[in-house]
């Protein structure tokens, strides 16, 4: 499959890009030469390899939730600068 100068510009054109026509055959060249490169790749027999999502095996390191007692008020609020009946008081930053 090749590509063409014009589906570059219509590509291009769709993606609202303004390139040279230095840019266009530079981009035409290099489209052209993943192409081939994807062609030689479709040579290679993978029929028994199996299709995997990760290259190296993956495991999750997170840690089971667990629903723990929260802190109480009095002690959540103890280290606040500002405390305003149980609640965090801060400089009001919208004027």
């Amino acid at each position: 499959m090749k590509i063409s100068k014009e589906e570059v510009e219509h590509v291009a054109l769709l993606a609202r890009l303004k390139f040279s026509e230095t840019e266009k055959e530079r981009f035409t060249t290099q489209l052209n030469s993943i192409l081939e490169y994807m062609d030689k790749l479709k040579e290679v027999d993978t029929s028994r390899v199996e299709p995997t999502f990760h290259a190296v095996t993956r495991k999750n390191v997170f840690r089971e939730d667990q629903a723990l007692p929260s802190s109480p008020q009095d002690l959540a609020l103890s280290n606040a600068p500002d405390g305003d009946r149980g609640f965090f008081r801060v400089p009001k930053i919208i004027e």
